[in-house]
């Protein structure tokens, strides 16, 4: 241990952290754009801090230190400083678009950047014996941003497609993209020979990017993994249309459509694609124009969250999106959806349920119509003798001994039978002599089958007998009736936000509100499984359930 502290303090390498990330960037293995991210982070970030200290001189507390610097400030101004933020660099007049300078964070999403960017250089380092040890792996980078895929609703999406449809090449790519899922730079580089119009197959094979000096470059798909994308028989049609406008633009300058050629083009012989910035600032603004709030990535959330709202499985979804790890990565970036789908799949069971059974009545109960034990059906014999009159009010029972002879039981189960006949309120056991029957309520034959059966009034034998009025059955306890608040969502979207009052241990009330709500929306009531409810106390600030309602039957 001391040796490794004294070749942590002494270092076998003079090399600054300057020297070390000119070194890695000269051997590290990513494309273009990727290269040029890592450099202008290095630049801006790290390099003004800890480019000059020696690379052995780095220790996680000057990376931690380095880090609670980028999340003070992006630009790195000097604290108390008079800056103007300008808002252009260009020469100009102010306006009151300059203002002061209001410092802002870098995002926790690029300080993780930087930290792994460090910590692959520095693992270098130490296997190329610069340091002992990475001083990295002790440092602390701040966690990840929570994933928060924002689709547009089926009402944004349809806006889109219909604005997008009045320029039909454009309106093929949106509808595509919604549709299969892919990314930007997959649309882009889609060719003619990856579609398979009669089979309905398209194959996702590369993709383009640039190399961050505007040069268009083809590259490997993000993770590196071709697929092959089944498409719906609309999608299917919406390409042929495509291709026959592709073909008749490529004869009009002479030109026949190849193989080579790709799927969507502004080149009239469509041998030239389409930049992804481009795409993406064109949708963009046609969103803004809608007064949508939404970007061209979100076209993929939108197919994932469609497709798991229809039910299908998380592996089908992550091979169409084209995520690594078996649906890892699905799992976590739309685990919501996944939840609020899994409520449904619940609720479409119980609809399909055969209704459950009523409560099983006690065992006392029971016994008196259904005796199965010994000393159930001793007592049965007995209560039978008791209700018809042959043993009356006053009267005693044999003796243990004769009624265990009589009934051919052990005097262990007789004991345990008028056990039972003193619970039904028909015999009174007194010590030391026999049991004696008590007088009961005249009962007709309904009702000697339920519980008011058993409304008996103790007597001795010797005082009168009195008949006792049977008690009032206690008021029902009010329902908890109270204000809620409720938050409707359809397929991961709220649509409706109230409060009413009801008692939130009543599926039908919960009901009633969810369908009031739904028609107030002016969507259709059968489709009631495609909604969710959470039902809030507002008293209490805290969710008390998720109500989710069965699909009204067709």
């Amino acid at each position: 241990m001391l040796n490794e502290v004294d070749e942590r303090r002494s270092p076998r390498t003079s090399a600054t952290v300057d020297q070390l990330l000119d070194r890695y960037l000269e051997m590290i293995d990513v494309s273009a754009s990727t290269h040029l991210m890592y450099t202008r982070y290095l630049e801006n970030h790290v390099r003004p801090f800890i480019g000059g200290l020696k690379a052995g001189a780095v220790d996680p507390d000057v990376l931690d230190s380095l880090y609670a610097e980028l999340r003070r400030c992006r630009i790195h101004c000097r604290p108390r400083s008079r800056q103007i933020d300008h808002r252009t660099p260009r020469p100009h007049e102010c306006d009151d678009r300059c203002g002061p300078h209001a410092c802002k964070p870098l995002s926790n999403t690029t300080i993780r950047h930087v930290h792994h960017f460090l910590n692959a250089a520095f693992k270098k380092a130490v296997r190329w014996r610069w340091i002992a040890t990475s001083p990295v792996t002790q440092a602390e980078a701040p966690p990840p941003k929570p994933p928060d895929p924002r689709p547009p609703t089926p009402a944004e999406a349809a806006k889109l497609i219909e604005e997008a449809s009045l320029d039909p090449d454009w309106g093929a790519l949106v509808w595509f993209t919604m549709t299969t899922g892919a990314r930007r730079g997959e649309v882009c580089a889609l060719r003619w020979r990856n579609v398979d119009l009669e089979q309905g197959l398209v194959e996702i094979r590369r993709a383009l990017a640039t190399d961050g000096r505007s040069k268009l470059v083809e590259k490997d798909t993000k993770t590196h993994q071709q697929r092959r994308v089944t498409i719906d028989d609309e999608t299917q049609a919406v390409l042929t249309e495509h291709r026959a406008r592709a073909e008749e633009a490529a004869a009009q300058v002479g030109k026949l459509l190849t193989g080579q050629a790709y799927v969507f083009s502004q080149a009239p012989d469509s041998n030239e694609p389409l930049v992804p910035s481009s795409v993406g600032q064109r949708y963009t603004r046609m969103a803004k124009r809608l007064g949508i709030e939404t970007h061209f990535h979100a076209l993929r959330h939108y197919s994932a969250t469609e497709l798991i709202a229809a039910g299908m499985d998380i592996r089908t979804v992550a091979g169409r999106l084209g995520h690594s790890g078996g649906g890892i990565t699905t799992l976590r970036v739309y685990s919501a959806w996944l939840a609020e789908a899994d409520q449904r799949a619940a609720a479409g069971i119980a609809a399909r349920l055969p209704e459950r059974p009523k409560a099983a009545a006690s065992a006392s109960e029971r016994a008196k119509t259904a005796p199965r034990l010994p000393f159930e059906k001793v007592a049965s014999v007995i209560r039978q003798q008791i209700l018809s009159g042959e043993l009356a009010p006053g009267d005693q029972l044999l003796a243990v001994n004769a009624l265990a002879k009589r009934h051919e039981v052990g005097v262990g189960t007789v004991y345990k039978a008028l056990q039972l006949l003193e619970e039904w309120g028909l015999v009174l056991l007194k010590s030391g002599g026999r049991p004696v029957v008590l007088e009961t309520v005249d009962l007709d034959d309904s009702a000697t089958s339920s519980t008011s059966e058993a409304m008996l009034v103790a007597q001795e034998p010797e005082p009168e007998i009195t008949e006792v009025e049977p008690a009032q059955p206690a008021p029902p306890a009010p329902a908890s009736i109270r204000l809620l608040d409720f938050v409707v969502r359809r397929r991961g979207y709220v649509i409706a936000d109230f409060s009413a009052e009801a008692d939130p241990s009543s599926p039908s009330q919960l009901r009633q509100l969810l369908v009031d709500a739904v028609r107030r929306d002016g969507c259709d009531p059968s489709d009631l499984g495609d909604f969710t409810m959470e039902v809030a106390d507002p008293e209490l600030k805290e969710r008390i359930r998720n109500f989710v309602a069965p699909s009204s039957p067709s």
